[in-house]
């Protein structure tokens, strides 16, 4: 069995769950086919030593390292220096040295590169990388020329890159981070999305919006103002928000100030994964109208159960999406949304969600994924 040692910068840890939980999924569809180690390390201003957990779950370790930090003002050195003895203590809790992995799966640029390679280059192993940050979409990428460089050689050294989306890929490669190998791997689905549990009749039509109400990028006050306009034309459906976030009691705020009829508009906040599939099971639309978006797993889950979506393109929404499974509209034109929201309201049958989910549920699924990625290691393995 093929031993991979995950690094990543961002994965789940006592303070937030949700954080990097697509690298945690990862690692869990690669762990049916691979050995997996995984090593993630976490400044944290609450303790005064380094402490350490360390979960078991068949072929998959996590060992997660807590480094103490005084303040978010520390010097960089003392920064960097925490942060390489956090790497020390967790390597050597992972015993590397008795036990070589056979590759190195880094995740997210540019310091866990740094991290992989170096071990790269001390045992003499390959590494790949899996990018899955937004900011290679956006402007001012690169806050310095030697961040930009440190970036560049880590990719060009690497084995493959994997991206998220071909959105992401085409973005690093537009920021000059060079390599001869770029593939896209897509993110997993929560097995909560493949359970078969049967749809409950509603007395509305329901849009549905999953996000972590960061505005800047999900503009959901946008969908409000576009779900405003469409409450004067018709009043037989609802739009239900889930999910909290930084912005979550501004945008709240935001939809009391609009004034909808009674109703047409719900906030949920936080739900589990087996609830957030139920809501995406009983409802009729699913709508993203984001600014950015690297993945968009929230697109993938929709298709998977079978529901159309109207997004912006954003993430694999191009990829996608088609006409047989929704509709793209252009950011932040409210109208365009509007209309869509209209015409699938009033053309469902034109959405067929059997054959939307027989479309898509192989694409996301752990046993994909993961066997994807193990060929992937296999192939780097060999050379």
């Amino acid at each position: 069995m093929i031993k991979v040692l995950f690094l990543s910068a961002w994965y789940p840890n006592r303070y937030d769950a949700m954080f990097g939980l697509f690298v945690q999924k990862h690692a869990e569809a690669v762990s049916l086919f691979c050995d997996v180690k995984v090593l993630y390390v976490h400044a944290d201003k609450n303790i005064n030593k380094i402490e350490i957990t360390d979960n078991k779950k068949k072929n998959l370790t996590e060992i997660v390292v807590y480094y103490p930090i005084k303040d978010t003002k520390s010097g960089r050195i003392l920064k960097l220096f925490g942060f390489l003895r956090a790497y020390y203590y967790g390597l050597k809790q992972l015993k590397i040295n008795h036990v070589k992995p056979d590759i190195i799966h880094a995740n997210i640029l540019s310091r866990t590169g740094c991290i992989a390679y170096l071990i790269s280059k001390w045992k003499k192993i390959p590494y790949i990388v899996t990018e899955h940050w937004s900011r290679y979409i956006l402007d001012k990428t690169f806050t310095s020329l030697f961040h930009k460089y440190l970036t560049q050689f880590i990719v060009k050294k690497a084995s493959v890159i994997l991206t998220v989306s071909e959105l992401l890929k085409n973005g690093m490669i537009k920021n000059d981070l060079v390599n001869s190998d770029y593939r896209v791997i897509y993110n997993v689905v929560d097995e909560n999305f493949y359970a078969d549990r049967p749809a409950v009749l509603q007395s509305k039509s329901r849009i549905l919006h999953v996000s972590c109400f960061d505005e800047a990028a999900k503009n959901i006050k946008g969908i409000l103002r576009a779900a405003n306009k469409l409450s004067r034309k018709r009043d037989d459906f609802e739009l239900v928000i889930i999910g909290t976030g930084l912005d979550f009691d501004e945008v709240n705020a935001f939809s009391k100030k609009i004034k909808f009829p009674n109703k047409t508009v719900q906030f949920l906040g936080e739900k589990t994964p087996e609830e957030v599939a139920d809501w995406f099971r009983n409802s009729d639309i699913f709508v993203l109208f984001s600014n950015y978006e690297t993945a968009g797993v929230v697109i993938a889950e929709s298709l998977v159960i079978g529901v159309p979506v109207i997004s912006t393109r954003v993430g694999i929404a191009s990829e996608l999406i088609n006409n047989s499974n929704g509709i793209l509209v252009e950011k932040a034109n409210e109208d365009e949304l509007c209309d869509a929201m209209n015409y699938m309201l009033n053309n469902p049958d034109k959405y067929d969600r059997e054959s939307i989910k027989s479309n898509s549920k192989q694409l996301f699924s752990y046993q994909t994924i993961g066997k994807e990625l193990c060929e992937i290691y296999k192939e780097i393995i060999a050379k």
